[in-house]
């Protein structure tokens, strides 16, 4: 089995991950990067003569850097099957409809996706693929392909611990792509959540929080014991991720449906609330929170970004002129967490996604086995 890196190894964005057995060659994850402007660091580092040969595309979840190009590869080759669960297919318009040019859009929307669901085997060619619930949001699976006693584990984003999202345990794989959007970071959720009902307590008039759709925007309803709102065009969508109650942890969705039903309603125009106000997207790029970003810097309002925050980006300017505060809130494993999923699955070597170069080697006193010298463009044969 033979692994290519077209993005998210040895760099943040474009999650992009070829592999190959016997003659067929799949795609897990086809994301963007945020940080750069449209053109060949956007996108995968793939060609249309290589995507053309692809059989499929499998997408862990429907954010921007792991769904977002996929109209790019239908508009450059691509022509092979797309697989993905109901939940990240709903999403998926949505999140193309904020980060794809209208001809991608328009082509993701005429090749639609089989369903995946968790837990259940299925075949491509060669390989046996099983997934499961990642807790990172509803919809989110990891993937696991094995072939010719060959095994392969593809975190894809994942929460092992959430209080809100299930995940389900990997199986055994001889190399594991783990999630290392947070890089060495030791510091358990518990304290990042006291850190922000903290910061909010200190702010009882109100605050922004920008913030994904999918995914978070749950889980800080979990989190804030205080007056919430959102913007109107989120509540539907949020409605039916606390709906899915497979995808939660057992007793949850009660609790959720009761916050949300009690959240204010902020339209663009209307004054900032005395709440904490949940705006898509969260890095203030597209969604409500791009104009609610820009007001809340005229009215001198706080802000508090809670994840990834790319360069450049409205979020990140804010943060640089002291207009934002920044505290994690943890959606991603830490490193602890990251060196107990390859202690259960028995992977021999360790791939790290979703950071660059010298946070991959900075994991290594902890994850001895991790390959950390890979880039865009290069292989590995498991």
């Amino acid at each position: 089995m033979r692994l290519t890196i077209h993005g998210g190894v040895g760099e943040k964005g474009r999650t992009c991950i070829g592999v190959e057995q016997a003659g067929t060659r799949l795609l897990l994850d086809v994301g963007v990067d945020t940080s750069a402007s449209l053109g060949p660091r956007h996108y995968p580092a793939i060609t249309p003569e290589e995507l053309r040969r692809i059989d499929a595309i499998l997408v862990s979840h429907a954010h921007e850097d792991h769904v977002a190009a996929l109209g790019w590869c239908l508009a450059n080759g691509f022509a092979g099957r797309i697989l993905m669960t109901a939940e990240s297919a709903a999403e998926a318009a949505m999140t193309l409809a904020a980060y794809a040019t209208p001809e991608e859009r328009a082509l993701a929307a005429k090749a639609p996706a089989e369903t995946i669901m968790p837990g259940r085997e299925f075949t491509i060619g060669p390989f046996a693929i099983r997934t499961g619930r990642s807790g990172h949001v509803v919809g989110g699976v990891w993937c696991h392909l094995s072939a010719e006693g060959r095994k392969l584990g593809y975190c894809g984003d994942v929460v092992p611990d959430s209080p809100v999202l299930a995940m389900d345990p990997l199986p055994p794989c001889d190399l594991l792509l783990v999630d290392a959007s947070y890089g060495a970071d030791k510091v358990p959720a518990s304290e990042r959540a006291a850190a922000i009902t903290g910061w909010l307590g200190r702010h009882p008039r109100g605050a922004l929080l920008p913030t994904p759709l999918s995914g978070r925007s749950i889980e800080l309803i979990g989190l804030i014991d205080g007056p919430v709102a959102i913007h109107p065009s989120m509540r539907a969508a949020l409605a039916g991720q606390i709906a899915a109650r497979d995808w939660l942890k057992p007793g949850i969705a009660d609790m959720l449906s009761r916050r949300l039903a009690g959240a204010l309603l902020w339209e663009e125009g209307q004054p900032l609330p005395p709440a904490a106000l949940l705006c898509s997207d969260g890095m203030g790029l597209a969604g409500p929170s791009k104009a609610a970003l820009a007001q809340a810097e005229l009215a001198g309002h706080p802000v508090l970004l809670t994840g990834h925050i790319p360069k450049g980006s409205p979020a990140e300017l804010l943060h640089a002129r002291g207009k934002a505060e920044w505290l994690r809130f943890p959606t991603h494993p830490t490193l602890q967490e990251n060196a107990a999923l390859v202690a259960a699955t028995g992977a021999g070597r360790v791939l790290a996604h979703s950071c660059d170069t010298a946070t991959a080697r900075s994991l290594i006193g902890n994850i001895p086995n991790l390959v950390a010298d890979l880039v865009p463009g290069d292989t590995i044969d498991i």
